[in-house]
Parts: C-alpha cells; sequence; structure tokens
C-alpha cells in the first residue's frame, strides 16, 4: 500500500505558487512587479569626499520622531562611508530626472562632476531640482541578508510642489505608472 504525498497546508508550499528561496532570478523578477520610486542617497566621507548612489529601496517608518529607512548591499563601495556618517540626504527624484538616476547608478565615475548642489545637515551634498529631499541624521543601522538597513531621522525636509516622480518597475523607468 503507497501512501499519497501529502497535500500542501498553505498557498505557499503549493506547486508553481511561490519562488524556491534558492531561485535568486525568480525573487528578483517578483520584487520587480511592485512599482517603487527612485531615490539617490549622498553623503561625504570623513575626508570631505562626496558619494552618492541610486536607490529604490527608501520607505517611511514614522512621523512622530520623523523617521525614514533606506538599505545597501553589504559589499557596496561605499558601506563604509554611509555606515560611519552622521548623516545623509535621501532625494526622491522627479519624473525628468531619468539621467541623474542613471548617473548614479554607473560605476566608476564623478557623479558630482558638473552639478548643481548645495551642503546640507552635517555637511551631506544636496541635489539640485529633486522632488524632495530628506535630510537625515544617521540614527540605527540593522543588518539583514546581504544588506544593511539605514533608518534616518529627519531633521530637515524639502517638497518640489508640483513634481511627479520617477518610477521604477520591472527594470525600467518610467514618467507614469504604465497601464
Amino acid at each position: 500500500m503507497s501512501i499519497p504525498p501529502a497535500l500542501p497546508t498553505s498557498p505557499a508550499e503549493a506547486p508553481g505558487t511561490a519562488a524556491d528561496p534558492a531561485d535568486a532570478q525568480q525573487f528578483r523578477a517578483a520584487l520587480g512587479l511592485f512599482a517603487t520610486g527612485v531615490c539617490i542617497v549622498t553623503a561625504r566621507s570623513g575626508d570631505g569626499a562626496l558619494v552618492g548612489l541610486t536607490a529604490n529601496s527608501f520607505n517611511s517608518v514614522s512621523l512622530s520622531p520623523p523617521l525614514v529607512l533606506w538599505s545597501l548591499a553589504r559589499r557596496a563601495g561605499s558601506m563604509p562611508v554611509f555606515s560611519r556618517g552622521s548623516h545623509y540626504a535621501i532625494h526622491i527624484l522627479a519624473a525628468d530626472q531619468k539621467a541623474l538616476a542613471q548617473r548614479f547608478a554607473t560605476r566608476d565615475i564623478d557623479r558630482f562632476a558638473g552639478l548643481a548642489w548645495s551642503e546640507g545637515a552635517g555637511g551631506v551634498p544636496v541635489l539640485q531640482g529633486c522632488a524632495a529631499v530628506f535630510e537625515c541624521a544617521n540614527r540605527s543601522q540593522y543588518e539583514e541578508g546581504d544588506h544593511v538597513i539605514f533608518v534616518g531621522e529627519v531633521e530637515r525636509c524639502s517638497v518640489t510642489p508640483q513634481a511627479q516622480p520617477l518610477i521604477f518597475h520591472g527594470g525600467r523607468y518610467y514618467t507614469e505608472l504604465p497601464l
């Protein structure tokens, strides 16, 4: 007498309904189905060098106190600057800033060359023309998986009225959500 295979006890265990956690490509594709805004995070190193990168891992945490979060791969070359620095700025990009997003995602270039910026809280570079900017004190960090989650306490916030956000979905940039 053979014993029939056990039935799945939850939808996640049903065949074809969930990505195998070991299948990184399928997991990445599934994450790409979530549309996000695009931001640039900037800081200044201890020796005064300007550092910045493109990210889409931004989220609000709390209104009181005003807290936001973002994450960075542990192996990122800029990790020492962000983990040791006292401040950073998170720039929510406007729909017309796709080239800026691509610039800050490109390796081995001077990302700040020719850009208009001003000095923000803690001396961090604040880029001009963004939809919104959060100037943050580096409040706490949490190591999870292959990333570090940064929680910033917002010291200053600015908004460009009427700005439309740049959106990232399915590995592409959009100036409005595809229908």
